[in-house]
């Protein structure tokens, strides 16, 4: 018999965190729990941005398959069950945390995938002015990698004032859908002039089919395109990665099918996350183990991270140990 708690969690952001469509202080996450016996399986979620009413309606999600849980549902069976999304999210994590413990074994282990002792994370910098960004990336200029939060208009002042201020730092930027095609074929090649690795999302989602005729320098990106295997037919001809993010697809189940399946069509692997804590980068990191770029910084953004967390050192972030994941 398994017994399930939800945990609905505020965790104040260190500052604001701005992208081109919204701005937030708070991180609304929600952690599942569930205990058999001695041992105890987490997972965590942030529902939709920091909106605490998304927050109650994955909480209700949840608390309706609470029978079927607390009788022994299985990970295959609630990933039939229960859509995609941060609900499925919290749900499947926590369970392969749980049977990482009880078979005494590694998640990654149990996933099939070689996890290293460390991978190497973005830093994220909001949007804001150009001088702000340049400010706070000169505080970060050290780190390997730099993501640049974009939005309509004035991309490029942005990213120059940032590579002078972190100017051996690699860069990959976001625009969180808020360009249009032109925009994005006139700022592509000034960007891979400033060392620009990756443009992630360009577009927006539903609407880049334009991205068919991209022959711009820089690769392409599919985030808010993404979401879990359903959207691979459209991304697979408009965007050479893919961001994946347990939130979206619902879990580590699916975004390892997600990683298998999109490699397997010449796509690449970027992993991503919201502004959780340590217990929802965690089982992204196996995900990490088989991407090329890994944006993994949610706690570096927080006031700060639950105890215990991952150790984050300079540009590494380190494998959780079985205490706190996995």
């Amino acid at each position: 018999m398994v017994s399930l708690k939800i945990q609905k969690e505020i965790w104040p952001l260190d500052g604001s965190f701005t992208i081109s469509r919204v701005s937030m202080t708070k991180s609304y996450t929600l952690v599942v729990e569930l205990q058999d016996g001695a041992h105890i399986g987490r997972g965590e979620c942030e529902p939709h941005e920091s909106d605490p009413l998304q927050m109650e309606a994955v909480e209700k999600s949840i608390e309706a398959l609470r029978p079927l849980i607390e009788e022994g549902l299985t990970r295959v069976e609630m990933n039939l069950l229960f859509p995609a999304g941060p609900a499925r999210n919290a749900l499947d994590c926590a369970m392969w945390d749980l049977e990482a413990k009880k078979a005494g074994k590694r998640a990654w282990d149990l996933a099939g995938v070689t996890m290293p002792p460390s991978l190497v994370t973005a830093y994220t910098i909001c949007l804001e002015t150009p001088e702000e960004m340049a400010a706070k990336a000169a505080k970060h200029q050290d780190r390997a990698l730099l993501k640049l939060k974009l939005g309509a208009s004035g991309s490029l002042a942005r990213v120059a004032a940032v590579r002078q201020a972190a100017p051996e730092a690699r860069l990959i930027v976001d625009a969180n859908e808020a360009w249009s095609y032109g925009e994005l074929c006139r700022l592509a090649d000034p960007l891979a002039d400033y060392g620009v690795e990756l443009i992630e999302q360009p577009l927006p989602a539903g609407a880049d089919q334009a991205l068919e005729n991209y022959q711009g320098s820089v690769p392409l990106c599919a985030d808010e395109s993404c979401l879990d295997r359903s959207s691979l037919t459209d991304v697979k001809s408009r965007y050479g990665f893919i961001n994946i993010k347990l939130d979206k697809t619902g879990g580590l189940t699916e975004a390892l099918l997600l990683a298998e399946e999109a490699q397997a069509l010449g796509l690449r692997i970027m992993v991503g996350c919201m502004t959780g804590t340590s217990i929802a980068m965690a089982p992204a990191m196996i995900i990490g183990a088989m991407a090329e770029f890994c944006d993994l910084d949610g706690p570096l953004l927080l006031a700060k991270d639950r105890s215990p967390g991952l150790r984050y050192e300079h540009s590494s972030v380190y494998a959780p140990d079985r205490e706190m994941w996995g």
